[in-house]
């Protein structure tokens, strides 16, 4: 018999002119599956094949894991049972024993057979893949070869891939035999052999229809810096140029709108918003909320949001059909957008402009109208006051200089009595709370007034329960609790 193995792995290879270990990789996998069907339960077998005598041997494996975690005791051995038989033996290691091997015969060369020419078919198909990427192609063109319910199969010549039923466009009926085109999301590796995996409703789908149509991008003279997507009903793309003889968005459209329309006709009707794009962000914002009017606009830097106002006749366009239009807006320039009236917008300015004249007031002990001539000019911390440079405060014709100066040590001596405060109640605090990214010492003094102390028990809190501690957002309370339970699955996969 092992006479027999030899010669196969031999007319095998030739035949398919594959490598003698590719051959014997599958041979061993044959007989694997082979030996597994002797037993009712599922087991784990191994099969070894010597390369020299064709002999071979087959062993049932058992894999060794922590005492209290064996799951299914048909493959594992717990490590206390494994170490009666090996004294060495080490958790993720194998018990194996001999079986006595099976005859490969003529159904094991047949699947040994059917294994290899998979492995061939896997192999052509990513070298197929591979000769398509190194063209650097981003879209492919094809035809629908076949549709079930994960999606459909779009072939080009010899290469098939797989475009997935949540990369289509909503509603798009497409038919066997039809012709498309889509954008090359990723190559998956995992399952049945490579396959590419397409999308139609990638923003950067609509980029790069935009470099066929329009040959100023392709050339360089003109750049698609951001495109937002709901697909198959309205996208955003946001168009710059260096060139001062080139109209950025009159060349995206074309002549009588011959570019756009041909990017729409292939988006299923999408329409397209053209929108210039600005490094003034809060221009930017406004370019992208068109065609709604905007009346005014405040950019908070460090939520990375702005609050755009805009009259009452504009509101509806601006936020557009089930909010589309201020989303699309906001997936575009990367910035927070909350529309607001006029109304809501001085209801919200008058409400900041109480919280900060409390804080002065409080803390600095002054009356209602210095703090109001502190706010009229800029100031809305307590930092500021104590730190901005002497001669801007003595521009404040409203106060004279030791009017200025009491303030500003007033503002310094609470600061430095909170820092105090802050040191005491973070005395307890541990490192690894205290370390963690995106910690600061005031939000520690306020987590050690609610006897969180380590990184666990900030780990233990739900979210709700740390924005009622300390008072902070709920996306930061979020990003606080991922990172420190982070190290909790860390362990885990160790």
């Amino acid at each position: 018999m092992s006479r027999e193995v030899l010669l196969l792995v031999d007319a095998l290879a030739r035949e398919k002119n594959v490598a003698r270990d590719v051959v014997f990789a599958a041979l061993e996998s044959a007989l694997a599956s082979a030996t597994k069907k002797r037993f009712k339960e599922e087991v784990d077998v191994r099969v070894t094949i010597d390369r020299l005598s064709g002999d071979y041997e087959a062993f049932r494996r058992w894999q060794v894991v922590p005492d209290g975690e064996m799951e299914d005791h048909d493959i594992q051995i717990i490590l206390t049972e494994a170490q009666k038989q090996v004294a060495d033996v080490q958790v993720g290691d194998f018990i194996e024993e001999e079986l006595e091997a099976v005859e490969l015969g003529r159904i094991g060369a047949q699947a040994a057979k059917q294994v290899i020419l998979q492995r061939i078919r896997d192999a052509e198909r990513e070298q197929i893949i591979d000769d398509f990427l190194a063209r650097g192609e981003p879209i492919m063109s094809g035809t629908v070869k076949r549709i079930d319910r994960e999606g459909a199969i779009i072939e080009s010549g010899k290469l098939e891939a797989r475009l997935p039923r949540d990369q289509m466009i909503p509603k798009e009926n497409l038919r066997v035999g039809d012709r498309v085109r889509a954008f090359v999301l990723r190559t998956n590796r995992e399952g049945r052999g490579p396959q590419l995996i397409l999308s139609r409703t990638a923003p950067d789908f609509i980029k790069h229809l935009f470099t066929n149509e329009v040959p100023e991008i392709e050339q360089g003279l003109l750049q698609i810096k951001a495109a937002a997507r709901d697909a198959g009903v309205r996208a955003k793309i946001a168009v710059h140029t260096t060139d001062r003889r080139i109209d950025p968005i009159g060349t995206c459209v074309g002549v009588r709108g011959s570019r756009v329309q041909a990017v729409t006709g292939e988006l299923a009707g999408e329409r397209v918003d053209i929108v210039l794009w600005s490094d003034d962000p809060a221009q930017f914002v406004i370019g992208a909320l068109a065609p709604a009017n905007v009346s005014s606009i405040v950019v908070d830097e460090d939520k990375h949001s702005m609050d755009v106002v805009v009259d009452e006749d504009n509101l509806a366009l601006a936020i557009g059909t089930g909010g589309r239009n201020v989303r699309l807006a906001s997936e575009l320039t990367s910035w927070q957008i909350n529309i607001m009236t006029r109304e809501e917008s001085r209801e919200k300015s008058d409400q900041e402009r109480g919280s900060v004249r409390d804080l002065f007031m409080a803390r600095l002990d002054v009356d209602e109208e210095v703090a109001d001539i502190l706010i009229d000019e800029g100031f809305t911390s307590l930092e500021e006051i104590a730190y901005v440079p002497l001669n801007e405060m003595l521009e404040i014709e409203a106060f004279d200089e030791d009017t200025v100066n009491e303030l500003r040590d007033r503002a310094r001596n609470v600061l430095l009595t909170e820092a105090i405060a802050t040191e005491e109640k973070i005395g307890t605090t541990a490192e690894d709370l205290l370390s963690l990214d995106g910690m600061d010492r005031a939000l520690a003094a306020r987590l050690a007034d609610a006897g969180v102390h380590t990184r666990d028990e900030l780990a233990e809190l739900a979210v709700d329960e740390l924005i009622e501690a300390t008072g902070i957002d709920e996306s930061r309370a979020r990003d606080l609790i991922i990172k420190a339970r982070a190290h909790w699955f860390e362990s885990e996969q160790a």
